[in-house]
């Protein structure tokens, strides 16, 4: 008869198709039955954060929910900060984990519930009738609101027998929120109104409005009103436009195009949060810019926004187009009058630094111009984050994720790539690593480099050190000791797990990634890019961070 944890593997199986994780005592039947009784694809990695990562990011590349799994104890704790990343990104997926028996916690079990409950995700635990439905409840709640949900299995019922698998509702989930009320219709009108009567319009969107499917609105709106726009780092890609788009804002973007941004009379922001990073501390729009915002959240989300509406971005925008066609009236010109190319170029440095190490705006100048079009760009965290959203410009949010920003963490670099690759099974996976998060994730280089084989390129920063604490810290004055890393070969390090590694010290070396490109993916190898980098070199992104800092 099939057993409890069995019941958790085929009705998982019935809404995923990917799990990825490290097996252990606490859910060494869920794998089985995962493995003899479904088609699931089953993916190792070498660490258990990797597993959360993995599934976090397949979901950002695809949209579709993933799993992970970890055995209880030290196996659940060791996923923490890769939860807490997930959680604070809004990103569903469900961990099956196995926790301590229905009897009581045995010496080397911990409280999972409260563990889990501090970093944001909720527990479900499943018993010997329920589990299937457990499952399902799991599953609805992670999809419902976008968060990571915890699928426990006790340990003493983990094999018991359960009976046949029984059939379970589909998950239900919410309609798209729309503005409902006088008040919310009201707040759409004046957006539209604001809009109409606008010289300069500005169109700002997230991640969220590409989650909601807004684009292609979007895109509407950003025609009929003759409207700039411009991307989080997380949207980039989403508008349709591309020559009147003004790429990425915040601390990542062109100075021209923010300097453009700032000549708006009326901003409107649609899907994302206005975090410290997109607003420039508080600088990207001028104290006259009429600032305009559309969440889902429950309020604005920044004190300079000073009209707001609750709804998803593509059921406002919808409404706000329908309310610009029936009142009728010209674009505003605004952006046909503007030369917009010119505004999204970078300055990109010298070949070498002062130090005489490699400055990283010409050696991201020149990936960028080697990587192959179709491509997905996976980043750690770290001081080099700045680059690749700089010189590496994606075609769709999908294909762009920061997997560790969002809780401030580095070190889940390595184990995002596998979770890409398999979401996006045609595309060139490259991941932009400090030598930092790579050595800390190190255990899931191998992960990355057997999952995406001859489709994977890794580019490591290497400076010999945590460059966002030199950069905050050390020119504070503090002790620079305990930021400094001796100098490790990582491209040594990627022979040992099959890939090819280059040690870049001149822009020459970057030749090997063009020739590389050039080769058949399936037979070519995963490529570690070892980018001996100058330290001196201080992104723009945290030169405002040292200003505010200061």
């Amino acid at each position: 008869m099939p057993t409890v944890s069995a019941h958790v593997a085929l009705t998982l199986a019935r809404h995923i198709d990917h799990v990825f994780g490290l097996m252990g005592n606490g859910n060494a039947y869920f794998l089985d039955a995962l493995e003899r009784s479904t088609d699931v694809q089953f993916t190792a990695v070498r660490h258990e954060a990797g597993g959360v990562v993995a599934a976090d990011a397949f979901f950002r590349a695809s949209g579709r929910l993933a799993a992970a799994t970890a055995t209880y104890g030290a196996g659940f704790t060791n996923t923490l900060t890769a939860l807490a990343e997930a959680v604070q990104a809004h990103v569903p997926l469900v961990l099956v984990v196995g926790d301590e028996p229905t009897s009581g916690p045995r010496p080397w079990d911990v409280d999972q519930i409260a563990l889990a409950s501090a970093v944001g995700a909720r527990t479900y635990t499943v018993g010997r009738m329920d589990a299937a439905a457990t499952t399902v409840i799991a599953i609805e709640h992670a999809l419902t609101y976008r968060v990571p949900t915890v699928l426990a299995i006790p340990y003493d019922v983990a094999a018991r027998d359960a009976g046949e698998v029984p059939e379970t509702l589909e998950p239900r989930l919410p309609a798209p929120l729309a503005p409902a009320g006088p008040f919310a219709l009201g707040a759409v009108d004046d957006l539209a109104a604001a809009l109409a009567s606008a010289k300069r319009p500005f169109l700002l969107a997230g991640r969220g409005a590409w989650l909601a499917g807004a684009g292609d609105a979007l895109g509407e709106l950003a025609d009929l009103t003759g409207a700039v726009t411009a991307s989080t780092a997380l949207g980039r890609g989403i508008f349709p436009r591309g020559e009147f788009d003004l790429g990425v804002t915040g601390g990542f973007g062109a100075e021209g195009a923010m300097a453009l941004v700032h000549e708006a009379d009326v901003a409107v922001v649609f899907g994302a949060s206005l975090n410290q990073f997109t607003m420039r501390f508080g600088d990207l729009f001028a104290p006259g810019t009429r600032v305009f915002q559309v969440d889902v959240s429950p309020a604005a989300t920044h004190p300079h926004v000073g009209g707001y509406v609750r709804g998803d971005a593509a059921v406002v925008a919808s409404a706000v187009v329908d309310a610009l066609r029936t009142a009728g009236g010209p674009a505003s010109g605004w952006r046909e009058s503007v030369e917009i190319a010119p505004l999204r170029t970078y300055d990109t440095g010298d070949a070498v630094a002062p130090d005489g190490r490699l400055d990283p705006r010409s050696v991201a100048a020149r990936i960028g111009e080697l990587l192959p079009e179709d491509r997905v760009v996976v980043s750690d965290g770290g001081h080099f984050i700045g680059w690749a959203n700089m010189f590496w410009p994606v075609a769709s949010p999908d294909r762009m994720m920061m997997v560790g920003t969002a809780f401030q963490s580095i070190g889940l670099g390595w184990p995002s790539v596998p979770g890409a690759a398999l979401a996006q099974p045609e595309a060139t996976i490259v991941l932009t690593s400090g030598d930092g998060g790579g050595l800390m994730a190190l255990a899931d280089l191998e992960t990355a480099v057997r999952v995406a084989g001859g489709r994977g390129v890794a580019v490591v920063w290497n400076d010999a050190a945590y460059g966002a604490e030199v950069n905050l810290y050390g020119l504070k004055g503090l002790a620079e000791g305990p930021m400094l890393i001796p100098e490790v070969d990582f491209a040594a390090l990627a022979g040992g797990v099959g890939a090819e590694g280059v040690v870049v010290r001149t822009l020459a070396d970057l030749d090997r990634l063009a020739s590389w490109a050039a080769e058949d993916a399936a037979s070519r190898p995963f490529l570690v890019l070892d980018c001996r980098i100058s330290g001196t070199v201080v992104a723009p992104y945290q030169h405002e961070i040292i200003r505010v800092n200061s």
